[in-house]
């Protein structure tokens, strides 16, 4: 395992996690949470040799927790966040690489702080914030929006009833490349025990937004960036599993298609996870260069 600490960024403590040696090329993981990128990926890219950094967003793992329901920032403020952690861990520059909703993130730094992007990954995500996408975009999978409107809510102050829900929800968002249950109750698991529920905090609100990453459905997002993306100047890859339901690959080429130079690696039987199977390709993405 890595390095983990509380570091001191823009008013709040990020619970950071470091891996590999300090002096080698830096590379920022930023997902919901640091659990976004499993350990061994970490361990494998460390040893490329780079120096890893994951670390949890506001109002998850252990960085500071308020009321996730109710979120006091704003996207840009995240954006910030990532910024001020690579200030306060003294690096200048590093190859940024989100996943998910924390492509959301990658995608900005670059634009907004492009002078610490020194190379720029965008995992499983697109080009446009939560809500109604853009005529051109794919929508959600149909058959994995009805599940999520029908499943039952799992009793979110529970562990085990959290675990079986969550592994169910995996399975769905998991391509035909097939499912390892016992990884993804593992790791969800692992979320809630990190989980950090404040005093007069619904539990409920802080389980919920660590596993779903919730937050970001109350954020303010605005203003849209999609049009802006001509101006990442960082050398890009876009990743994206070819049976992603929750956000469909038309969303990666759209990306790929937008930023100068970028190149799209297709991840076929792939959905929106990081299975092992895919992880001597990102791994090579990632410690390009």
């Amino acid at each position: 395992m890595g390095d983990e600490r509380l570091v001191p960024v823009n008013g709040v403590e990020l619970c950071v996690e470091t891996f590999g040696k300090p002096e080698a090329p830096p590379v920022l993981l930023v997902g919901g949470s640091m659990l976004s990128w499993p350990d061994e990926l970490c361990e494998r890219l460390a040893a490329a040799p780079r120096h890893v950094i994951r670390y949890d967003l506001r109002d998850t793992g252990r960085s500071t927790t308020v009321d996730p329901d109710k979120p006091g920032y704003t996207l840009r403020d995240l954006v910030a966040d990532a910024a001020g952690l690579l200030e306060a861990l003294g690096i200048p520059r590093a190859h940024v690489a989100g996943y998910g909703a924390g492509g959301w993130i990658a995608q900005l730094l670059a634009l907004d702080h492009a002078d610490r992007v020194a190379a720029l990954t965008l995992v499983a995500t697109r080009p446009v914030a939560p809500g109604p996408v853009d005529p051109d975009l794919p929508e959600h999978d149909a058959d994995l929006m009805a599940f999520i409107m029908s499943a039952p809510q799992p009793d979110w102050s529970d562990r085990a009833s959290v675990v079986a829900a969550m592994a169910e929800s995996a399975r769905h968002m998991a391509g035909q490349g097939g499912f390892d249950e016992a990884e993804a109750r593992e790791r969800a698991g692992r979320v809630f025990d990190r989980a950090v529920v404040p005093p007069g905090v619904d539990p409920g609100a802080v389980h919920r937004s660590n596993q779903l990453g919730s937050v970001f459905a109350a954020l303010d997002c605005r203003p849209r960036w999609r049009g802006r993306l001509g101006g990442i100047a960082a050398p890009t890859v876009v990743i994206h599993g070819e049976d992603d339901p929750f956000f469909p690959i038309g969303n990666g080429e759209a990306l790929a298609g937008e930023i100068p130079g970028a190149r799209l690696v297709r991840l076929p039987g792939t959905g929106q996870e990081l299975p092992r199977r895919v992880w001597d390709e990102v791994i090579a993405v990632l410690a390009r260069g």
